[in-house]
Order: structure tokens, then C-alpha cells, then sequence
């Protein structure tokens, strides 16, 4: 079943997201990974089948992996849900899970490790990353001489834009920013080091952090196709866009279109959700080496 919209008759919830809904539970929170998808900070109004499961299971998988920093992460197994959830058992299981309550940081933390999207475009222009000089020479999909930590945080507009490390810094103290860069670098290097021996690079990802009374927390998604890019080493070379795992599939269709990347977003075509959702499944299970569980 294809799920674009999540309501539990009786459950509070609290968010809607670009992807995903959150309930509230008392003392933890319900996330539920829907099939929407977003590009270019717009939600599209068609369904990636099976993308809710796939975002669901991929999280809790690196969740319980990179446990060496604490997360929000409680579990994925929905006969394990309390029991006032189990008669949603249709629209929940395979994509749901229980989290601790915690206070999100407002700023998003990208890792590169890889240059490529708007990270390579800049580079063309100026010569550097996120504000970052990097040596010259460099083509599209080089590695990195050393990985690249670069901060966003929510605009006027509402969509993320980079930030400065002096910004990054201002918003949360300057503690704290030390830490979550230290934490965002380690945890990168850890999930690529891994993802390489299933013969998948990790170009770059984006983790986002909460606070729990006064501990960090990881929390909202790990290493997923919506939040990293992900190339198969086999096919990777420098100076070409690699075929990916990951949304690009779905932001290279977009490109072709005469839209202006704002609301309202435009509904793809079959061929383009049928390989999109192939290339979900596909990531999962190359990453984790397990099959995705589906109801």
C-alpha cells in the first residue's frame, strides 16, 4: 500500500514533514516514514512505492550500528508498539518507529566526502566548498583531500541554506558546535568505511541532532537515500556524474522539465517512480545485506 498521508484517529500528531509524520506518545514519539518525496525542497505529489519502508528500515539499521553516539532510536519492531497503536498495523508497519523525545538543533549538518551537487557548483564558480577553498584540478565525483563539514540552517524562506562556521556557531554555542561537528565527521567516516565494503560510496550525507534534557542526541534519519548520496564504487570515475542510489535519479528527471523548482511540484512520470523505488530497494539491500520487510 502506498502511503502519502498518515492519520491515526486518536493519536496526536505533531508534525508533518516533508516525509514523514510524528506522533506523540507520552514520554516517546511515533515517526512514520510516508511514501512522499521531496526535490528541491518542494513535496511531489506522487508515491514511491515501498520509499517509506525503505528510509524506515535503512535508519534503524545505522542506528543501531553507529550506537557509539547516542541516539533517538528505541525500535522498529511494531509488535513491540504499545498497544494503542495495533489496530493501525496497515499503515504503520515496515515504516514506522519509536524514538525518544528530544529538542532538535536548528541547523542541518552536511558531510562531503566527495564533490558533487551544489557543492561541485560552487567549486566551478570559486574554487571552494561552502565558503572552504580546496585545491584546483579537482573534476565532478574526486574525493575530497579531506572530509568537509558544512552547517545549513533554515531561511527566511524556508528552505536550508549553507551557513558559516561563525554562523553555525552563534546559533547553538560554540560548545556545543564543536561537538556536533566532531560527532558529524566520526560518524560520517564510520558509515562510509562501512557502506565501502557493500561496494557503495557515500559522497555526502546530512544527520541533524536534538537535545535530550542535556544530552546530544542523533536523531530524525541515518544515512538514507533522502539524506545521502549514494554511487556504486564499480561505476564511480572522476569528471562524470555517477548513476546513483539515491533522489539524484529523481532531480536529474526534474531538471529536464521548464519548472521554476517551487509549488506546486509536478507529478512524475511511471518509468521514473518504478526506477526510483528500484533504486531505494536496491541501496537497502546492498547496505545492510538484508531484504526489506514489506507487509
Amino acid at each position: 500500500m502506498d502511503l502519502l498521508q498518515c492519520d491515526l484517529p486518536g493519536i496526536k500528531k505533531l508534525t508533518s514533514g516533508k516525509v514523514r509524520e510524528v506522533f506523540d506518545l507520552g514520554e516517546n514519539l511515533l515517526v512514520v516514514a510516508t511514501d512522499r518525496i521531496s526535490a528541491f525542497d518542494c513535496v511531489l505529489p506522487s508515491a514511491i512505492p515501498r520509499k517509506g519502508e525503505v528510509v524506515t528500515q535503512m535508519s534503524a539499521y545505522w542506528f543501531e550500528a553507529l550506537d557509539f553516539v547516542p541516539n533517538h532510536f528505541l525500535t522498529a519492531n511494531f509488535a513491540s508498539f504499545p498497544d494503542v497503536l495495533q489496530p493501525f498495523k496497515e499503515q504503520l508497519w515496515g515504516r514506522s518507529m519509536l524514538v525518544r523525545k528530544a529538542r532538535p538543533l536548528p541547523v542541518e549538518c552536511v558531510v562531503r566526502g566527495f564533490l558533487a551537487g551544489s557543492g561541485w557548483t560552487e567549486y566551478e564558480e570559486s574554487g571552494s566548498v561552502c565558503g572552504q577553498e580546496l585545491p584546483p584540478g579537482l573534476q565532478l565525483a574526486s574525493r575530497l583531500p579531506a572530509t568537509l563539514f558544512t552547517p545549513a540552517a533554515s531561511a527566511e524562506t524556508g528552505h536550508y541554506e549553507n551557513i558559516t562556521w561563525r554562523k553555525f556557531r552563534a546559533l547553538i554555542g560554540d560548545e556545543l558546535a564543536h561537538e556536533v561537528r566532531a560527532r558529524s565527521i566520526e560518524l560520517y567516516e564510520y558509515g562510509r568505511a562501512k557502506a565501502a565494503a557493500a561496494g557503495i560510496i557515500v559522497a555526502d550525507t546530512k544527520w541533524e541532532f536534538g537535545m535530550a534534557d542535556d544530552e546530544l542526541l542523533l536523531i530524525d534519519e541515518c544515512l538514507t537515500p533522502d539524506s545521502s548520496r549514494f554511487w556504486p564504487e564499480e561505476s564511480c570515475k572522476p569528471g562524470g556524474n555517477p548513476p546513483s542510489y539515491d533522489k539524484q535519479f529523481v532531480r536529474d528527471y526534474l531538471e529536464t522539465l521548464d519548472w521554476n523548482k517551487s509549488d506546486p511540484a509536478p507529478e512524475l512520470p511511471p518509468e521514473v517512480i518504478r526506477k526510483t523505488s528500484e533504486k531505494y530497494i536496491e541501496a537497502f539491500e546492498k547496505l545492510t545485506g538484508r531484504r526489506l520487510l514489506v507487509s
